[in-house]
């Protein structure tokens, strides 16, 4: 798994030393999006946001939530 770690580190470096130096700025933004979309927020960030949801009336009804799913 680390050889594999190490082959995609060594492919995305190279992709930036291809990048044009006037648009690294962008690429670095492009990144910090990406990582910040896919890691998981802190049980008091969830919390923060949800009772925001809640409060700004962002809610369904429990079973709308249940509509599609098996039971059985």
């Amino acid at each position: 798994m680390a050889a594999n770690l190490s082959h995609y580190r060594e492919r995305v470096l190279e992709e930036i030393n291809k990048t044009p130096v006037e648009h690294l700025p962008y690429l670095l933004q492009i990144i910090r999006i990406f990582r910040e979309s896919i890691s998981l927020k802190s049980a008091e960030e969830s919390f923060i946001q949800g009772w925001r949801e809640a409060l700004d009336g962002e809610t369904k009804p429990v079973s709308e939530l249940w509509e599609g799913i098996d039971a059985d």
